[in-house]
């Protein structure tokens, strides 16, 4: 069994932005942490492998976390670091077996990589800018990453071409972004112009537009705004289209993405009914249930994706870190 997860693994286990007792982990913040603080060193001790769900994004969850100033032990970690900053060693299952969709992988863990360094739990800038040369590889002539998933729209542990694209500039960027400036003009200029059909590609632009601030990119972001604001659930949250019921991840992209529009009236309004649905949907035991492609599936690598994304937005959106307006836009994030 592969331990990258393509397809589901049918596996049971068991108003403003900001809530009050934000500014330290709030709970459903710590409870998170601590469930994936169990959860992403468990599957190398059992497979005897690395997995992208366990340690991509479930792991850059916790890194973000440390690196807000909460408290992770080191043993959650340490095993996930070590294995990130041999990225020569990616190819292989546990040293054993290939992937199967290499590139997904490269961009995961690339991604989780940065995420160690700017957590201060890796030293090892070297090992990024050789994962990013692992990543640049992959990129597509037009610019974008192209990735398998499940169906017309990404999923926690498929992300599709959109959000590949923002997750691997984004680590490009970490990595050098005077090396690396060609290939990041070129996801740029691709994000541009990719019509954004569904709500998780609509957040994805905006992650990786960021700040930029041309023509272009503006109305691209205004487009992507627009299908959010008529996207969203009348309980709160987002699913993958307009009308759909939300969905743990779609939300919680979404929430990434507006903590970076300062220049969105409405958002501060769109973030508090966001967290609460994503505070009512988590689970006793701190997780979220997994969004799957088709719903209502029952997915472990795509539980623990989904919850790293929470739990990241929830990181994302807590007090203080909502971004402001601090002067003119320069380029993009």
């Amino acid at each position: 069994m592969l331990c990258f997860h393509v397809t589901f693994s049918l596996i049971l286990l068991g108003s403003t932005p900001c809530s009050a007792e934000d500014g330290g982990a709030s709970a459903p913040e710590a409870r998170a942490i601590a469930y994936l603080g169990r959860e992403v060193p468990r599957w190398p001790v059992e497979n005897r492998c690395f997995s992208c769900h366990n340690n991509g994004d479930a792991a850059r969850a916790l890194y973000q976390a440390v690196g807000l100033g909460e408290s992770v032990p080191d043993a959650a970690l340490a095993g996930t670091t070590r294995w990130l900053e041999r990225p020569e060693g990616w190819e292989h299952d546990g040293g054993e077996r290939p992937f199967s969709d290499m590139g997904l992988a490269r961009i995961q863990f690339a991604a989780a990589l940065a995420d160690a360094i700017d957590a201060g739990r890796s030293q090892s800038r070297p090992a990024l800018v050789r994962a990013a040369e692992l990543v640049a590889g992959d990129q597509g002539g037009d610019g974008s990453w192209r990735v398998d998933a499940q169906g017309n729209v990404g999923s926690p542990a498929t992300y599709g071409p959109v959000l590949a694209t923002v997750m691997a500039r984004r680590s490009l960027r970490a990595a050098d972004p005077k090396g690396f400036a060609a290939a990041v003009d070129r996801a740029d200029r691709w994000l541009r112009r990719i019509p954004a059909e569904n709500v998780l590609d609509a957040a994805a632009v905006l992650i990786g537009l960021g700040d930029a601030d041309d023509p272009d990119a503006m109305a691209q972001r205004r487009r992507c705004l627009d299908l959010i604001l008529k996207s969203e659930s009348s309980r709160g949250g987002w699913g993958p289209f307009r009308n759909a019921p939300a969905e743990p991840f779609d939300a919680a992209v979404v929430l990434i993405a507006l903590a970076r529009c300062d220049d969105f009236p409405e958002r501060a309004k769109l973030i508090g009914r966001g967290r609460a649905f994503l505070i009512a949907a988590q689970r006793p035991d701190g997780s979220w249930p997994e969004t799957t492609r088709p719903p209502d599936g029952e997915s472990y690598a795509q539980r623990l994706s989904t919850t790293g994304w929470a739990l990241q937005a929830l990181l994302a959106t807590r007090e203080g870190r909502v971004k402001v307006p601090t002067g003119p836009r320069k380029g993009g994030g």
